[in-house]
């Protein structure tokens, strides 16, 4: 019989570290990588020789990428594995960070995420292995489902785009974020238009940048002298890919929905108890869309409540406060890992201009090409 994340041993968040998303520069994935790891460790107090396992999650670099990053700290014969899962890459590679604390494999393990975009055009033929090439442009699909939320909810275009205004505001007190300049409504709405309704500033920019976190035990925690004031609790994980939808149903929410109640399930939190939440908001609408999913609003409400504050920070659930990938970026691998990230240092009270007040309970959210969806839940006990 499976056994879900809080049926094992408490897995806890004991270190996070950051390089500041940005425009492809000529960097190497390399250092801005190890800053980010090495970030990490200094954040929990602890050495790279003390990591029993290290997943990577990245999408665009090609074969076994965290072996040459990682020598840089040392032969330790640490596990190393490289997970790709699209957009969700980081995400999942916390989760098996997490599944292998929970399960005694290891004591700790650390989740790191690292992409930087090729400057030139990808290959796309439209071939049966290339699914991104035979698919709708992103961006189309969710200009698509904007019209359709619109018509059938009554929201217009400057209720959706109140989504951009807010989640720039936040990025511009964020100095790990791609986006870091506050916008007014006219900024938002003005051209060039990318997709139907959707404005430049209501796409998240694809660029290069790193995350990683240490996930530790108890046991760890205590040994390696961890301070376990700043460890933040994993209450829940789940990882999910789509089913079979009703024709009218939009995938991406009805999977975010099922995966969000398993969350809460396992965790035994309800949506009134989150305080901070990081969501996949490449496009404005689909912060609209998952918090309607994921029971923070009525289902045709978001738009009205993030116009009347109620997602901002100071209101009662502060979603991407970090700017979310509108305005904190989206370079894809470290995305995910990343929102562990910001959730963390919003727990612990140390996210500064940006600070949750009195935030206890968040909850991180990504989908991957549509077709997955990882949902942690992390909570400062």
């Amino acid at each position: 019989m499976s056994r879900a994340l809080n049926e094992l041993r408490p897995v806890y968040v004991a270190g996070a570290g950051l390089d500041r998303y940005r425009r492809i520069s000529e960097r190497s994935y390399v250092e801005f990588g190890l800053i980010a790891i090495r970030a990490a460790l200094a954040d929990a107090g602890i050495q790279w020789r003390d990591v029993e396992s290290f997943y990577l999650g990245t999408a665009l670099l090609g074969m076994a990428p965290g072996r040459t990053m990682i020598k840089h700290l040392g032969a330790t014969g640490t596990s190393i594995a490289q997970v790709e899962n699209a957009s969700a890459s980081g995400s999942t590679s916390f989760r098996q960070a997490c599944l292998d604390v929970a399960s005694g494999v290891a004591d700790v393990s650390m989740a790191a995420g690292v992409d930087k975009p090729a400057r030139m055009q990808r290959a796309s033929d439209g071939s049966a292995g290339d699914l991104v090439g035979r698919a709708l442009p992103p961006v189309a699909h969710f200009a698509l489902l904007a019209n359709q939320y619109c018509t059938a909810h009554g929201v217009t275009t400057g209720q959706m785009a109140a989504v951009a205004v807010k989640n720039h505001g936040n990025g511009a007190m964020n100095p790990y974020a791609h986006r870091q300049k506050a916008r007014t409504l006219e900024e938002v709405l003005a051209p060039p238009f990318i997709a139907g309704p959707l404005t430049r500033l209501q796409c998240c920019p694809v660029g290069e940048g790193a995350a990683a976190v240490i996930v530790a035990s108890e046991d760890a925690i205590e040994r390696l002298g961890i301070d376990p004031g700043r460890c933040i609790r994993v209450l829940a994980s789940v990882s999910r890919s789509e089913r079979v939808y009703a024709p009218d149903a939009d995938g991406d929410v009805e999977l975010t929905r099922e995966t969000v109640a398993m969350a809460y399930a396992q965790s035994g939190i309800e949506p009134g108890e989150l305080d901070v939440v990081e969501l996949h908001d490449a496009f404005s609408i689909e912060e609209i869309m998952y918090a309607e999913a994921m029971g923070l609003s009525g289902r045709g409400e978001a738009a009205r409540d993030i116009v009347a504050g109620d997602f901002d920070i100071g209101g009662r659930c502060a979603i991407s406060a970090s700017g979310g990938l509108l305005a904190m970026g989206h370079p894809i691998g470290p995305t995910g890992t990343g929102q562990i990230v910001e959730i963390t240092r919003q727990l612990r009270g140390e996210a500064g201009d940006r600070q949750q007040p009195d935030a206890t309970t968040g909850l991180a959210h990504m989908v991957g090409v549509g077709a997955v969806c990882l949902v942690h839940i992390l909570q400062r006990t």
